[in-house]
């Protein structure tokens, strides 16, 4: 029997498609690379019980979504696409129970960033506004690649099979400290996290850039580990 990963969806409330509707929805990119790898996919909608979920998957997939807000203010330039508290309760309830679980979990970016804040980590809410001098984060598929620095030993190491290609860069929010237990496991060149994992446990690890969008042994090794984490599971 193949893995069952739950995604969840992301959620629209502003009609991005049609005036007056909400819509729940999905990157296939990513359900794509989940049974590329083996897995089979559970679309995970918002609703008010995401504990009960958790309980038919082997592991979560927390994708790429909108932006996570601030306490405090920042420049009227600085502009937020927030995420909709409706979904941010229920990706928290998911992660929560997932962790409380221990089932395998890949984040990615808004995932990573979530993952962080669960665990008591911080966020660089804007780049260019916190942390001056640092390379632009947020751009095209293709010019926005970029070498990481992989910790030796990390799981994530592990888990990529040694393929240390560049990643993308579609980000303007980053995570600042991992929090609780876990460590940064990836770091870009300007010293900005790329990535983030529980070095004990099952499979837990944060990504900001989006390996669903790659190529080659990069995506495919990732998505291996993390489904076979689930199988594990299974």
């Amino acid at each position: 029997m193949k893995p069952l990963v739950g995604i969840s969806l992301c959620l629209d409330e502003q009609g991005r498609w049609k005036a007056g509707r909400t819509y729940q929805y999905i990157d296939t990119a990513y359900s794509r690379a989940v049974e590329q790898a083996g897995g089979r996919v559970v679309h995970l909608p918002v609703q008010e019980d995401p504990a009960t979920l958790v309980e038919s998957i082997h592991g979560l997939l927390i994708p790429g979504g909108d932006d996570l807000l601030p306490d405090s203010h920042y420049p009227d330039g600085v502009r937020f696409e927030p995420t909709p508290a409706a979904q941010l309760g229920f990706d928290r309830g998911l992660l929560s129970a997932a962790l409380a679980a221990d089932l395998p979990i890949l984040a990615v970016c808004y995932g990573m960033q979530l993952l962080a804040l669960h665990h008591g980590g911080s966020l660089h809410y804007d780049i260019p506004t916190d942390l001056a001098g640092v390379d632009d984060h947020q751009l095209p598929e293709a010019e926005g690649r970029h070498p990481i620095e992989i910790a030796r030993g990390s799981r994530l190491e592990q888990a990529l099979g040694g393929c240390a290609d560049p990643v993308n860069s579609r980000h303007h929010q980053a995570v600042s400290t991992p929090g609780g237990a876990l460590v940064a496991c990836a770091h870009s060149a300007d010293g900005l996290i790329e990535a983030i994992e529980h070095p004990a446990g099952d499979f837990c690890i944060g990504v900001q850039w989006h390996p669903e969008k790659m190529d080659g042994p990069h995506r495919e090794n990732l998505f291996r580990a993390f489904v076979d984490a689930c199988g594990d599971r299974g």
